[in-house]
């Protein structure tokens, strides 16, 4: 009989799921804070659902991007749990969503700088903007591929590129679970 999907589930049953270890999710607790199950007499972990998501979303960094462990731990201190759970899940619009809120969050902090450097500075000088990128994914136009003919492509192909690349991301994570 399966579980609910809100059900909490064991270390045996996450580890089976995630096509690891369970020695590798206890260690994954050691590196990574937002790694929370409930522990229960004897040690026992109970892992809730968003708990897995977020497992899901590491393994995906780890394995299947090739990122080290301290590039995961960095990208959940600059972003959040949510980004990472949904970079695991190839879910592009909510990517795009997070990435959107905390672009127009460090406009408004660069805004904000800005005003009150403008002030504090003598004779109107202005101080270099920063550079505003996350995760390769918001990128100015002078980054990103080029062409055989030297140009760039446009925004909307850029985004229809970036959107076919997390389909095809997912395709694998799906190849990988058949397999």
């Amino acid at each position: 009989m399966d579980k609910s999907p809100d059900a909490y589930r064991t270390i045996s049953e996450v580890a089976e799921c995630l096509d690891l270890p369970q020695h590798v999710l206890r260690f994954w607790e050691t590196r990574f804070t937002q790694i929370k199950p409930l522990k229960r007499g004897g040690g026992r972990r109970y892992y809730r659902p968003i708990d897995v998501e977020l497992l899901k979303g590491i393994r995906h960094l780890l394995y299947d991007q090739g990122y080290t462990i301290k590039g995961v731990q960095r990208l959940l201190r600059e972003n959040n749990t949510q980004f990472i759970i949904a970079l695991g899940n190839g879910d592009v619009q909510a990517i795009e969503a997070i990435t959107r809120q905390k672009q127009a969050t460090a406009e408004k902090q660069a805004a904000e700088e800005r005003s009150e450097s403008e002030l504090a500075l003598p004779g109107g000088i202005k101080p270099a903007q920063p550079a505003r990128k996350l995760f390769g994914l918001l990128r100015g136009e002078d980054d990103g591929p080029v062409g055989a003919d030297g140009k760039r492509p446009s925004k909307d192909n850029r985004s229809l590129l970036q959107e076919a690349l997390f389909d095809l991301l997912e395709c694998k994570r799906l190849l990988d679970q058949v397999r």
